[in-house]
């Protein structure tokens, strides 16, 4: 668990040797205190901003407004303030602590790999500071799981990017198959097709042959009824006729016969 360095009401000592400064920046700043021990920290900041536009080089007042951005969870701006002090100020034990804060308010942004640096140049300056020894070990073992959660997270999305992958052959695949069959069917249907237009013609063909055939051979010739009857009336004379004939000749063989006969 991180912890942080207080405002400089708790370290109001380290000030004492300071440059003189102005007294308006100096009650502005005790004013934003009083805001920030009742918790106003919004109303602290204000307080901070005035007097570092009466002096913006008063390290006091911009340490103190760090701290006041920090609870107001405004890490980045917090952050680049604490930065500011560990640049400029003059005494190293406020520069401790401000790189310190620093590595506080990376920590919150999980920034870990530059929080753990802010705790170093912490260490460097102050060797003995143990809040800052705990948040840096602690801020590795983040560091070592947000790398083992992205690696994690890496591999997933290897794991996911291969599936979508293989699930995209597959079905490039299935439609590949699907195109064939379909493409299949088309040619069996254009074949069956095909092959009910000769079956077709060989049957229009074969219809047409047969009526030239038919239209070839000799057709029984129609006779109307009159003509029918003429002609059973022809047939019934000429049997007559016959008949006569056949009787005639017969009667001649017996007439024949008789003469020959000797009495």
């Amino acid at each position: 668990m991180k912890r942080f360095k207080g405002a400089y009401i708790l370290l109001l000592v380290l000030f004492v040797a300071l440059q003189v400064t102005g007294q308006d920046e100096k009650k502005l700043v005790r004013k934003g205190n009083s805001h920030y021990e009742e918790q106003n920290y919004q109303e602290a900041e204000i307080e901070y901003r005035k007097a570092l536009s009466e002096n913006q080089g008063y390290a006091k007042g911009k340490f103190n407004l760090g701290d006041a951005m920090y609870k107001q969870k405004n890490y980045e701006e917090a952050g680049k303030i604490f930065g500011e002090v560990g640049e400029t100020a003059a005494k190293e034990e406020v520069k401790s602590q401000s790189w310190y804060n620093l590595g506080n308010s990376l920590m919150e942004q999980q920034k870990y790999q530059e929080s753990i640096e802010a705790y170093k140049k912490a260490l460097r300056l102050n060797p003995d500071d143990q809040d800052a020894k705990y948040n840096l070990e602690y801020a590795r073992k983040k560091l070592k799981d947000q790398q083992q959660q992205q690696q994690q997270n890496k591999d997933q999305n290897k794991d996911q990017d291969k599936q979508d992958q293989n699930k995209d052959q597959e079905k490039q695949d299935q439609n590949k198959d699907q195109n064939k069959d379909q493409k299949k069917d088309q040619q069996d249907q254009q074949q069956d097709k095909q092959d009910q237009q000769q079956n077709d013609q060989q049957k229009d063909q074969n219809e047409q042959g047969d009526q030239q055939k038919q239209q070839q051979q000799p057709q029984p010739q129609q006779i109307s009824k009159q003509d029918a009857q003429k002609m059973l009336e022809a047939l019934k004379n000429n049997e007559k006729k016959t008949l006569q004939e056949l009787q005639k000749q017969k009667a001649k063989a017996v007439r024949a016969k008789k003469s020959e006969i000797d009495w």
